[in-house]
């Protein structure tokens, strides 16, 4: 099955750039080529594509603003960031909005495949550099001996995940997308410096939040 991808980027140099890295591959096809917001939605109205590559800096509205009008009206869209932004902050923001992957600039080929491969199968993708960013921002609060602030729904995400519940499973059980459990794991990960469910499990029994 191909997989029809677009490119929002106001540089004309990196959109043909990623146009030509990915022409050759029979996997996925370009829907269109966007230099900003206001071309980015018309082309989603003409023709809707399955992954969206998306950067943060346009001329007209800022990538996770667009991306947050984008995904309220087309809920089945994946967006991928693909950005030389680096703040954590700006990580943070677009998985808060559904965003389901974070990529650098910097990225080659077949990690740009990797990366689209999975947020077609509903899971969230984030380059090394911006996982350790994530982690080194919060390991810090995790390791002082404090318990780590959890909202209720994180809580339940927790619990849920300590059940080895899959993320479609959660999504069903607590009445939530996949795509918001997937935030809601991101978000307890970071506030517990974890890097992956074992490690979200083995803290959480640490600091007493199961």
């Amino acid at each position: 099955m191909v997989t029809k991808i677009a490119i929002t980027d106001d540089h004309e140099l990196v959109l043909q750039g990623i146009a030509t890295m990915l022409e050759n591959t029979s996997e996925v096809v370009i829907a269109g080529l966007y230099k900003n917001a206001a071309e980015t939605k018309q082309g989603m109205a003409d023709e809707l594509p399955d992954v969206l590559l998306l950067d943060i800096n346009l001329p007209d509205i800022n990538g996770i603003d667009l991306a947050k009008q984008l995904l309220k009206k087309y809920p089945d869209l994946k967006i991928l960031a693909l950005t030389n932004f680096e703040d954590v902050s700006f990580v943070k923001r677009m998985l808060k909005i559904g965003v389901q992957g974070y990529l650098l600039k910097n990225t080659d080929k077949l990690e740009l495949l990797t990366a689209i491969s999975t947020v077609l199968s509903d899971e969230v993708y984030l380059q090394s550099d911006i996982q350790k960013k994530l982690l080194s921002q919060t390991k810090k609060p995790a390791d002082n001996g404090l318990k780590p602030k959890l909202t209720r729904r994180e809580q339940d995400v927790l619990v849920a995940i300590s059940e080895e519940l899959t993320t479609q499973e959660i999504s069903e059980k607590l009445f939530i997308s996949p795509k918001t459990v997937e935030t809601h794991r991101m978000n307890i990960m970071s506030k517990l410096g974890a890097k992956n469910s074992v490690g979200i499990i083995k803290i959480a029994l640490e600091k007493e939040l199961l």
